[in-house]
């Protein structure tokens, strides 16, 4: 049985086929890149997966119990988490409670015992804390732990953003463009981030990516859309070679 699966997957808005029957099978520990001209449906993809709209056809599969109909907070209970092209972090807020609210699917304890401050609310909110600095020192973000997100730079940003998702301790992790709006350098940074992640973690992951560079040096088979339609798919070899791919996302040569 695939660690995750999806089958026939595909979505409507009004007349536009945004995905059509997009099937995917993942068997764990992969590290697989998603690629497509704007507009081509990944992030719908990603969208559907994670329980942010219903598919109109099809199924979403983690070890072989389906998905579809989820609120995207019973998603993650699953095991599937997720970051964003647009970092997603209170900037108000310090790293340290940023880490902390990502145990809001599961805290153990109602309004009442907020209220009360009851023994099982200490509990669990210490558990809580005790957790989120157990990610910052694996991530190397302990130092930052009381500083205001917003004051961090932009590449520490994303670091914490998937600080955040890595708390649940995911099956799957879902990266949708992680290098958006960084520089060379940081790129490079994120390539053996993300690397170190998976060992560390054990874990499968999934991204979008725009930059072709990290794409070829990072994943080890990618899937090509295009019109909500996979177009290609294999090695990074392969699809650096795939003439529809060259076509639709990287560009006819000019004769």
């Amino acid at each position: 049985m695939p660690l995750f699966e999806t089958r026939g997957l595909t979505h409507f808005f009004g007349g536009l086929t945004a995905v059509s029957d997009f099937n995917l099978a993942l068997e764990g520990g992969e590290l697989l890149g998603l690629i497509g001209p704007n507009g081509a449906g990944k992030t719908t993809i990603f969208n559907l997966v994670c329980g942010v709209y219903r598919p109109s056809q099809g199924e979403v599969r983690i070890q072989g119990e389906s998905l579809v109909g989820l609120y995207p907070h019973q998603v993650t209970a699953k095991g599937i988490a997720r970051t964003f092209q647009n970092i997603r972090l209170w900037p108000e807020m310090t790293v340290l409670d940023n880490i902390r609210v990502a145990h809001n699917f599961d805290l153990g304890y109602g309004l009442l015992d907020v209220l009360l401050r009851t023994t099982r609310y200490r509990r669990a909110e210490a558990a809580i804390e005790r957790k989120a600095y157990e990610i910052l020192e694996i991530m190397g973000l302990k130092e930052h732990a009381t500083e205001q997100a917003k004051n961090l730079p932009y590449g520490l940003q994303r670091k914490v953003e998937i600080a955040r998702a890595l708390v649940i301790r995911p099956k799957l992790l879902l990266l949708d463009e992680p290098s958006a709006g960084m520089n060379l350098g940081e790129k490079d940074a994120l390539i053996v981030l993300i690397r170190w992640i998976r060992k560390e973690f054990n874990l499968t992951i999934w991204l979008i990516e725009h930059e072709m560079r990290l794409v070829m040096n990072l994943c080890e088979y990618i899937h090509v859309i295009d019109f909500g339609q996979m177009i290609a798919s294999g090695t990074p070899d392969v699809i650096q070679r795939n003439p529809r791919v060259i076509e639709a996302y990287l560009g006819k040569e000019v004769d």
